[in-house]
């Protein structure tokens, strides 16, 4: 059984979750509108750049999930997947997981967004695993402190090590598709690297390293 390794934000889905999730928390009244939403655009353009600060970043996001019981958090979130996630569902994307489905792959996300945000969009795609950021979880409330590893860039490398170790997968025949120059550390590893509706940086390394481009836009 082959692993068929996926991105979630601009790659399986038409956009980035964990972006619209603060754009939800604002348009609620949730949140700070005015201060939060020029954080959340600034943290976005920095993931583009390739110079986020990923500890300064959680800080940031996680904090809305400290300060709400879960109960509240899961009602917001069902909301929001009404709102903003469903709309941005790409039938492209569903096809691609069907294919490798039909070949008996194992579907696995791979995801710098936290787990709480993701772990439901996961489910509706019907992937067979996630590995995402994790909120630290006590005593049934998040405390606002990531879990282990942050899934970004060269963690998603180390959480997805630590991962094939537990479950007895490896990398034999592998996939992995991304839209973003930040998973480069794990598109290097994989047997097939996909670079899918790439940015720009992203779309020049594959094209020196003669992998594929596809779109599911």
């Amino acid at each position: 059984m082959s692993l068929a390794i996926f991105d979630l934000d601009n790659t399986l889905l038409g956009g980035d979750s964990d972006y619209l999730w603060g754009h939800f928390l604002v348009e609620q009244g949730h949140v700070d509108g005015e201060r939060y939403e020029r954080e959340n655009q600034r943290f976005y353009d920095e993931y583009k750049a390739g110079t986020l600060d990923i500890y300064e970043f959680l800080r940031f996001s996680l904090k809305p999930l400290a300060e709400h019981d879960i109960t509240t958090l899961q009602q917001w979130h069902r909301q929001f997947m009404e709102e903003k996630i469903q709309s941005i569902m790409l039938p492209k994307a569903a096809k691609l997981l069907q294919k490798h489905r039909n070949s008996g792959d194992f579907l696995l996300i791979i995801t710098a967004t936290n787990s709480f945000v993701t772990a439901p969009i996961a489910e509706l795609l019907g992937v067979d695993h996630i590995i995402a950021t994790d909120p630290e979880l006590v005593d049934g409330r998040y405390t606002g402190e990531v879990s282990g590893t942050p899934c970004f860039q060269q963690g998603k490398v180390i959480r997805l090590k630590e991962w094939l170790a537990q479950s007895g997968h490896n990398l034999a025949e592998s996939w992995f598709y991304s839209d973003s120059h930040n998973d480069l550390p794990l598109l290097e590893m994989v047997t097939h690297p996909v670079a899918v509706d790439a940015d720009e940086t992203l779309a020049a390394h594959a094209d020196r390293r003669g992998w594929p481009h596809i779109s599911l836009r």
